[in-house]
């Protein structure tokens, strides 16, 4: 710029002269106008490619760049020292004497430069990221029941049901999924995913670009009211609704202990009860798959169940209560009697019967006629009966805990092996099966396999850009309008 600058203004300008307009058009005083004329001076005379280069804020390059090894040396050091990590131990690093020596530091940095360091080493003071629970999830028991259970369940079915692309298109069926030639019975199965998820009125949006000038407001305290929402979801059908949309088995609860109490077992069976009507009246001609979550209201068995884990080993004493199992009192409309202390009344019921191999009734009491009738019989009896020497078995491993593989360790292990104690059916899976709907549970901490949680989070995100309120008529039309705005594709996916 300085050459073309003298160059068309000539003698006019002159040399020194058209310098120093160049240096003011920069900002820049005589100082820089020397420098001009001599680095033109020696680009003409000396060196037609000394060029000159730009060495503002080279002295400003930070010591972490500078020294060799070091930033190394320091990502090294953080890394042995954990998660964890703070900034002062960048200080406490290049404070000790071998350290001041390798780098020729002649004191050590101060805190503010440490801080400068973690983010040049891509450290940022933030919360971790948060992935999914494992607590569980590889669990011997879970593992087992996934694999041996579950998948191969899902497999069967599967076959038969429908499958979709990232757009949410039904894709070709697959070969093996059959023909009315091959499986002339055989229906289109349809998964439903059963779940529950509470709302609350607080929750709002935390993140979002704020402008350094806004200032902060007042915001109400706690999460404010709640609301439960329980439904069922399908890839084909979305929420389970009749074709017009007058029914739906959506249930809106107000769970707390004054409020509409909680969501207990009658109210899965209720539930259960309202789908298999809507899809026994709606959608006839297809086969309907209930998928539930591994949780104890679902897994609920009968008061009488069979269940080995508190059984004596022998009959029971003279003079004491007989093995039985308790169980709540209840009045004719099956609701819990309770005590003057609050606390429902409990009654001790027989267990029911078990099953030999073939199938016939093993009674777990003494028959009429024998000296001691209805009294237990015995962890040892039972297992004597079923054709099992139990001559020196004691009655349980120490804490029940057997060694691993061990099958017939103790009575108690040899008695929860045995099929009809083993494959005691829960009430739920009871009930959907005598109207002729399969139930498959999810193997426990597996909740990344229920498609529902994907709508349960994009509705909860819509929910959060709703107009805040803390009342519960608004909270239960957000939840509504949040819940009915998911789109079917979001759930193919």
């Amino acid at each position: 710029m300085f050459l073309s600058f003298y160059l068309r203004g000539g003698r006019t300008t002159g040399w020194i002269a058209s310098s120093l307009m160049v240096a003011s058009a920069f900002k820049k005083g005589p100082a820089f106008a020397r420098s001009l004329r001599a680095w033109t001076r020696e680009f003409l005379l000396a060196d037609r490619h000394a060029l000159p280069t730009d060495v503002e804020h080279t002295w400003s390059q930070s010591v972490l760049e500078q020294k060799p090894g070091l930033k190394e040396a320091i990502s090294v050091h953080l890394q042995s020292l954990g998660k964890f990590m703070r900034a002062i131990d960048i200080v406490h690093f290049t404070s000790e004497p071998a350290t001041l020596l390798r780098f020729g530091f002649a004191k050590p940095v101060s805190l503010a430069t440490a801080q400068r360091w973690m983010h040049a080493l891509d450290y940022r003071w933030t919360k971790a990221p948060n992935g999914q629970f494992v607590d569980g999830h590889e669990r011997e028991d879970v593992v087992h029941y996934r694999q041996r259970s579950f998948l191969p369940a899902m497999a069967e079915y599967d076959q038969y049901a429908r499958e979709w692309d990232k757009d949410g298109q039904e894709l070709p069926a697959a070969p093996q999924a059959g023909d009315a030639a091959s499986h002339p019975g055989q229906k289109r199965v349809v998964y439903w995913w059963h779940d529950k998820s509470t709302f609350y009125a607080h929750d709002r949006r935390t993140q979002r670009w704020v402008h350094k000038r806004e200032k902060a407001t007042p915001r109400r305290k706690g999460e404010g009211a709640s609301l439960m929402a329980a439904d069922f979801v399908s890839a084909e059908y979305g929420w389970l609704r009749s074709p017009d949309g007058k029914e739906s088995t959506r249930v809106l609860f107000r769970a707390g202990k004054n409020r509409d109490g909680y969501f207990t077992h009658e109210e899965i069976l209720q539930h259960a009860t309202k789908a298999m009507d809507i899809l026994r009246w709606h959608y006839p001609d297809e086969e309907h798959i209930f998928i539930f979550d591994n949780a104890p209201t679902h897994l609920k068995r009968a008061a009488d169940a069979l269940s080995a884990r508190h059984m004596l080993m022998g009959p029971t004493r003279e003079g004491k209560p007989t093995f039985g199992v308790e169980t709540s009192i209840r009045d004719e409309n099956g609701r819990p009697i309770f005590g003057r202390d609050g606390k429902p009344l409990k009654e001790k019921v027989p267990m029911t019967d078990a099953r030999f191999a073939d199938g016939s009734p093993q009674s777990l009491y003494f028959p009429p006629g024998h000296p001691r009738a209805g009294v237990f019989k015995g962890m040892a009896v039972i297992l004597q009966e079923r054709g099992y020497n139990t001559q020196g078995l004691r009655a349980q491993c120490p804490d029940f805990k057997c060694k691993p593989l061990a099958i017939d360790c103790c009575c108690r292990r040899l008695l929860f092996n045995e099929p009809d104690f083993r494959d005691v059916q829960s009430l739920l899976k009871i009930h959907c099966k005598a109207r002729g709907f399969p139930v498959l549970f999810l193997p426990k901490f597996h909740c990344e396999l229920n498609c529902i949680e994907q709508c349960w989070g994009y509705s909860k995100r819509l929910y959060r850009q709703m107009p805040a309120s803390s009342s519960e008529a608004d909270l239960e039309k957000n939840v509504i309008s949040a819940l009915d705005s998911v789109p079917l594709v979001v759930i193919r996916r």
